[in-house]
């Protein structure tokens, strides 16, 4: 992505080779996304016949000042870059055009052609950058609303300082805001943090000045070495974490030293953790809330209204989260179980009890009426047996108390009924009639 090395590099190619040559020809491309707030045809118009006086730039902006106005300013997004045919200007990652690729190539937004036969041609592949035709590019937004530019414009120690205390948000995203320093980008700003050992997420109030001193160095010595090799990444300082940027997690070194990475000002951020501490007062709420919070684990009694624990979570990494919550339901669950079960016990020891004594009640109140009905028939064999003995010996006496012993029989019939019925027991309905024997006459009567 072009910072402003980059846009530097390009700027400078063009104030070597195009300063001082007219515009014979100008092709614009169809596409109002990228030429902004002006028509094709007219942008061509405010061109061609024109000389180039200067090219000029600020943070990642430039433009180039003609003999008159307007002045065409491109603003380079993600993959804006400038080629001139036949000149070795840089050629970025995403935008790199090749020598036998077509000419002006299809990604071409601006096309000129210069009257020594020199051809330009300002190419965007991802179609973020913006061109326009201002009449003052400074005056006018976006280049009017840039802060000081950290190569023409650097700040004095005392300066940063007093500008780095006003801020309480962190340092890497306080560095890609435009309009507090213009021309740093994600590269340079992880590339400056590491070297001046800072994190990316300390907060910008709580750097000491010393820390400022060293960090506003560091953006001056980066940002000029990076300009001083025309934006040619291949001759960096190998000792810059600028080459294991693009690695992946786990992959990535510098010097020996791992590397992570971090969002931090809404961009992937590279840092060492072993050299970059975040420190300060408000180190922790500046950190994008990484830091893990440790609670005690609280001891559950075994009743059902059981303490939850808290939640462990690491919320700027977006891991470790202890769900408490599934094994609280799980725990529930469990308990809840265990009681219907224990419940379920309680009912089956219960009827158990209650069947088996009904079934035992049953059994004895049958057997009970049984035992009676037997007795009772026992009760009245042997009174009919008895009353057969006596009834033999009184065939032996005297014929004369023979109506007297029919008497005496009936009386002892109906004294044996009542007394079996006195005592609760169960009679025959038909009481022993006595024999018809018993009313044969003596042999004294024939």
């Amino acid at each position: 992505m072009p910072e402003l090395p980059e846009v530097e590099a390009a700027r400078r190619a063009i104030e070597d080779n195009c300063i001082g040559k007219k515009i014979v020809k100008a092709i614009i491309a169809d596409d109002s996304k990228v030429i902004d707030g002006v028509s094709p045809v007219d942008f061509k118009a405010s061109l061609e016949g024109k000389t180039i006086v200067a090219a000029n730039r600020k943070g990642k902006n430039m433009w180039i000042e003609l003999d008159s106005p307007p002045f065409p300013t491109f603003q380079f997004g993600m993959a804006g870059a400038i080629y001139i045919k036949g000149v070795a200007v840089t050629k970025y990652k995403r935008s790199a055009v090749k020598d036998d690729d077509e000419w002006p190539s299809k990604y071409s937004k601006v096309f000129l052609e210069l009257n020594d036969g020199l051809e330009l041609s300002f190419t965007d592949k991802r179609r973020f950058a913006r061109v326009r035709s201002l009449e003052d590019p400074v005056s006018v937004p976006p280049i009017s609303e840039l802060g000081p530019d950290a190569l023409l414009e650097p700040m004095t120690v005392d300066e940063f300082y007093k500008a780095l205390s006003k801020k309480k948000i962190g340092i890497k995203a306080l560095l890609l805001d435009q309009s507090f320093i213009s021309g740093i980008g994600n590269w340079i700003a992880d590339e400056v943090l590491y070297q001046a050992r800072i994190h990316p997420m300390q907060s910008a109030s709580s750097i000491s000045k010393e820390d400022c001193a060293t960090l506003l160095k560091c953006i001056n010595e980066v940002i000029k070495k990076a300009v001083e090799v025309g934006a040619d990444s291949s001759q960096y300082p190998t000792n810059w974490i600028f080459h294991s940027r693009e690695k992946k997690p786990g992959k990535a070194f510098v010097d020996g030293k791992k590397i992570e990475f971090i969002t931090a000002g809404g961009r992937t951020s590279a840092f060492v953790p072993e050299l970059q501490k975040n420190t300060g007062a408000e180190s922790a709420k500046a950190a994008g809330k990484r830091q893990q919070v440790k609670v005690p684990k609280i001891k559950h009694n075994d009743s059902d209204s059981q303490d939850e624990e808290p939640e462990i979570e690491e919320t700027a990494a977006g891991k470790s989260k202890v769900k408490q919550r599934g094994t609280n339901t799980k725990r529930a669950s469990t308990n809840k179980k265990s009681k219907e079960s224990n419940s379920d016990d309680e009912n089956d020891s219960d009827e158990a009890p209650k069947k088996y004594g009904k079934a035992k009640q049953n059994k004895s109140s049958k057997g009970k009426g049984g035992d009676q009905k037997k007795k009772t028939r026992g009760t009245n064999t042997a009174a009919k047996r008895k009353l057969e003995e006596s009834d033999d010996g009184e065939d032996t006496d005297d014929n004369d108390a023979s109506g007297d012993d029919d008497d005496s029989e009936q009386d002892k019939d109906q004294k044996l009924s009542s007394k079996t019925q006195s005592k609760g027991k169960k009679t025959t309905k038909q009481m022993a009639e006595p024999r018809q024997t018993r009313n044969k006459p003596s042999k004294k009567q024939k």
